[in-house]
């Protein structure tokens, strides 16, 4: 009688071969044997592991068991998870706040903090490095994801196999893995490279040469190893045209949202239709076909007779923290008479210039208040791991340009109460950042920033100011940076950044081009920049949100 072909019984309380109990003891909760032969087993609040026969391989008691990896077993008791060795003894003194199985001679934990790693077989931390998570080894290479949420392969001592990063990644099989990156999933070889230029809503690894995908139409098929299709397992669910016409149709949307705002169907709700209708002064039954609408869009939802706003709607009501009320206004009225001159952008034949998009704003009090609402929302959803990304002392004079309404400076004070930071902007824009939060922390300085800042300081941020301008226009922002550092002081400029290859925010350079004259950049122009104004590039830093930092050192 051996334990390799034992089962677990379907109640779940003994271990059995051929439908037969091996012993008489019941548990509450009883795993498979592993090598070298031994069963994890509950009793009530008792876990522990067992032989062949139920009997008890120790006298040790832990709450929770697990099964035996290369000799090791997870094992929790009121001091942490550790791993355990066959006769029960710890494999090690550290303790951790979860502990995974052994594979190829490496386990992964998470400590106390948060922090994941992985420890070797004498369980010890197999290298210095903590990450925000860490997958199993296969083949001696893990997956293991930074703090901005992107995933690398690493080897045994915690070092890059190739040092690309992927929104999404999984382990290698057969020397190609599984990546997402902003288009979508795909595969790449042992160097991170894409093995073809499709992407993927979902792929499955390679067998045999071959993988089954799914296409962001719906339908699947199977490729080979050069992303060309080999059979068609289902036809599309939507065609191309029917997703064609869905993108020509997206202004209903805009409008449709718009439109709610403007009449201030978010504001009334919750509400009957006919309660809404008298609120907002509405046709009942014309009410009833825009809240449909709304509802398609997921912002509202019907609640036996009446309306309720969803979380995504409550961003559309003027008291959200994050409001884009501002945003329905804009994208609704003002900057669809921008896309307007789009072809006339893009001609070389024409004498089309950008318009001056904060001109305009500043014209018009009630815009000021609505557009610079919009950034600050903006600002407020997407600068908040900045801060820590940024490393700074503590201590450093700060000068924030074009800052707007002061939530960078705010996170930057918060995060280091002992920083000086000024913020520098158009003096309608400090005007209104003046009347949110009179007497804070943050100097508040009118100032046109193309013109000499008057100030210096160590450390210069530029947070989504420089895609507001061609590259001649961009520059000289530099220039201004570079005067107002010392050698060795440092530039933070917060964007967007392209990939070198890949559509992914094309759309949003496409509305700069036409709203302002900007554009986004990829790391290698911003690099030409920074070169250009006196800066040594000293690389992007990634966040967990959608912008990223590009790091200039003043020479």
């Amino acid at each position: 009688m051996t334990w390799r072909d034992a089962g677990v019984s379907r109640s779940g309380t003994h271990h059995v071969r051929g439908g037969t109990p091996l012993y008489t003891e019941r548990f509450d909760e009883v795993l498979k044997f592993h090598e070298p032969g031994l069963a994890a087993v509950r009793r009530g609040d008792e876990a522990w592991h067992i032989r062949i026969d139920g009997t008890a391989v120790y006298a040790r008691r832990f709450r929770r068991t697990f099964g035996f990896y290369e000799g090791r077993a997870a094992a929790v008791a009121s001091d942490g998870w550790r791993h355990v060795l066959p006769d029960g003894s710890d494999l090690s003194a550290y303790r951790f706040a979860w502990c995974g199985n052994f594979q190829g001679g490496r386990c992964a934990v998470r400590e106390s903090g948060g922090g994941y790693l992985h420890v070797t077989a004498e369980g010890v931390p197999a290298y210095e490095a903590r990450w925000r998570y860490a997958g199993d080894f296969r083949d001696g290479v893990a997956v293991v994801q930074s703090d901005d949420g992107r995933s690398t392969h690493v080897d045994p001592r915690g070092e890059p196999i190739h040092g690309v990063r992927f929104l999404d990644l999984d382990v290698f099989h057969k020397g190609h893995a599984r990546a997402r990156d902003e288009a979508g999933w795909m595969h790449v070889d042992m160097a991170g490279r894409p093995l073809y230029g499709r992407r993927f809503a979902a792929a499955e690894p390679f067998y045999n040469g071959q993988a089954r995908v799914e296409r962001f139409d719906g339908g699947l098929e199977v490729i080979d190893e050069t992303g060309a299709r080999l059979v068609e397992l289902r036809p599309a669910l939507k065609s191309e045209f029917a997703a064609l016409s869905d993108d020509l149709t997206g202004f209903w949307r805009t409008q449709a949202i718009c439109a709610a705002v403007e009449l201030g169907v978010f504001e009334a709700l919750p509400a009957t239709v006919e309660g809404m209708a008298r609120t907002c002064g509405l046709d009942p039954v014309r009410t009833r076909r825009l809240l449909r609408a709304l509802a398609e869009l997921r912002l509202v939802t019907e609640a036996g007779d009446g309306w309720n706003v969803t979380a995504r709607g409550a961003c559309l009501k003027a008291g959200h923290s994050c409001s884009l009320v501002g945003a329905a206004r804009e994208y609704g009225r003002f900057f669809p008479r921008t896309w307007e001159a789009l072809p006339r952008a893009l001609r070389s034949d024409s004498d089309w210039r950008a318009p001056d998009v904060f001109g305009e704003v500043a014209a018009d009090p009630a815009r000021v208040a609505s557009h610079h609402r919009m950034l600050m929302s903006y600002a407020l959803h997407d600068y908040g791991p900045v801060p820590a990304a940024l490393g700074l002392r503590g201590d450093e004079r700060v000068i924030d340009a074009g800052g707007g309404l002061g939530v960078l400076a705010g996170l930057l004070v918060e995060a280091y109460p002992d920083l000086h930071v000024t913020v520098l902007d158009r003096p309608e824009v400090i005007g209104q950042a003046a009347r949110r939060q009179p007497g804070g922390p943050v100097l508040l300085r009118p100032a046109d920033i193309f013109d000499p800042w008057g100030i210096e300081g160590n450390v210069v941020t530029m947070a989504r100011v420089l895609h507001d301008w061609d590259d001649a226009r961009a520059l000289e922002l530099l220039h201004r940076a570079r005067c107002a550092l010392p050698v060795g002081g440092r530039l933070f400029v917060i964007e967007m950044v392209l990939a070198e290859n890949g559509a992914a925010g094309g759309l949003c350079d496409l509305h700069l081009l036409v709203a302002t004259g900007g554009r986004e950049r990829t790391a290698a122009e911003y690099a030409a920049l920074l070169g250009q104004a006196g800066f040594d590039f000293s690389g992007v830093r990634r966040t967990a949100a959608l912008p990223s930092i590009v790091e200039g050192v003043a020479r």
